[in-house]
């Protein structure tokens, strides 16, 4: 089976191992990789020992057409059986890459919304009809484009991008750096600032926690600074106990030094790596039911899952893993297990083979 891939590897290391080490897994089990990416990406040397061949070639733009030659060319003389492209440039190219050709094109789908067959842009991605297996990220992201696709509905799947409790070393942060005293409850929240990531509706939770307690909230994005934002933190009654980091690299050892972790968001997730990291070092997530983050926990087991826009349920979640700090160290480690047997790095690429298999043969 040879199977040729085109993404993009420029985001931090944290960011694209995930995917990057699933194809490296995709190929221990004999599939034959190649992959189209930027030149000089810090994971190339690794795909190169994994025996992964890169092709320095990642399209600029939505349709560019020395890029759609150059993957032509690419596929022709690999006469590779599937071509399986994970972002909006890279499917549109490959999508006229291959007209004409005999193989399998596949598309990834990380996120719910925003895609609707009433929408002419669409039918340049995902509901191309040269497309053949759309492969998501989560259950609800299936679910979701399900009902926009043509035909047939099974032509839409799930794989996760599973994840390894080894890439999760870091030792936690010292939060002092932050001004969080020793001793606070920290509650660590990833997420530049955007609408659907409901950073306002946290910040209004903050109104609902006890005045008197060594609760904190630390921030960890971009876009803090925003008037909007600064406006709701200095109108909160715990303002002195909200803490903005700005960007870090190191958001996971950031989390990994708190007790618990909340994403807020209200609409559009995908599968959530920060919600990740967060139970991969052991913290306690919040997550609101959203997308496919409440497919990451078991409620009250290994997380705790709140309707989305709810202030008051994220605010009795955290009372809850703060009036027991036994049971939120617990529900932390049952996070990590769950990780662990649910969502691991070997599991998704044994799921993506078996999907490649079942598309290279037409068989669902």
């Amino acid at each position: 089976m040879k199977l040729l891939v085109i993404s993009s590897y420029l985001d931090t290391w944290n960011s694209v191992r995930p995917e990057a080490e699933m194809l490296i897994e995709l190929a221990k089990l004999g599939v034959h990789v190649e992959l189209v990416t930027q030149p000089d990406i810090e994971y190339g040397k690794r795909f190169e020992e994994a025996g992964i061949k890169l092709h320095a070639c990642h399209p600029a733009k939505k349709f560019e057409l020395g890029a759609i030659r150059r993957i032509r060319g690419i596929l022709k003389k690999g006469k590779f059986n599937a071509v399986y492209s994970f972002n909006n440039k890279a499917i549109t190219n490959a999508n006229f890459a291959a007209l004409g050709l005999p193989v399998k094109v596949l598309t990834y789908r990380g996120q719910t919304g925003n895609i609707s067959r009433w929408d002419p842009s669409c039918y340049l991605t995902h509901l191309n009809p040269r497309v053949d297996r759309i492969v998501c990220v989560s259950k609800a992201t299936r679910d979701d484009l399900q009902n926009h696709v043509w035909g047939n509905r099974h032509k839409v799947c799930t794989v996760y991008k599973g994840h390894n409790l080894n890439w999760y070393q870091d030792k936690p942060a010292q939060l002092s750096e932050f001004g969080i005293p020793d001793g606070a409850f920290v509650v660590g929240s990833v997420a530049n600032v955007r609408p659907r990531k409901g950073l306002p509706v946290l910040l209004k939770a903050t109104h609902m926690l006890p005045a008197e307690s060594n609760i904190h909230l630390l921030l960890v994005g971009q876009g803090m600074d925003s008037e909007e934002i600064q406006v709701l933190i200095k109108s909160s009654p715990m303002a002195d106990r909200i803490h903005i980091t700005g960007f870090r690299r190191d958001a996971p050892a950031i989390i990994a030094a708190c007790n618990a972790s909340v994403l807020a968001s209200t609409k559009r997730e995908g599968l959530p790596k920060t919600v990740i990291e967060s139970m991969a070092y052991g913290v306690a997530p919040i997550v609101s039911d959203t997308g496919g983050s409440a497919e990451l926990i078991e409620d009250g087991i290994s997380g705790i899952r709140v309707t989305p826009g709810s202030a008051e349920e994220i605010a009795n979640a955290i009372l809850r893993l703060h009036q027991s700090e036994d049971q939120c160290s617990l529900m932390g480690q049952k996070a990590r297990e769950r990780i662990e047997s649910h969502f691991h790095v070997g599991q998704s690429a044994r799921e993506l083979y078996k999907v490649l298999e079942e598309t290279i043969n037409g068989a669902f």
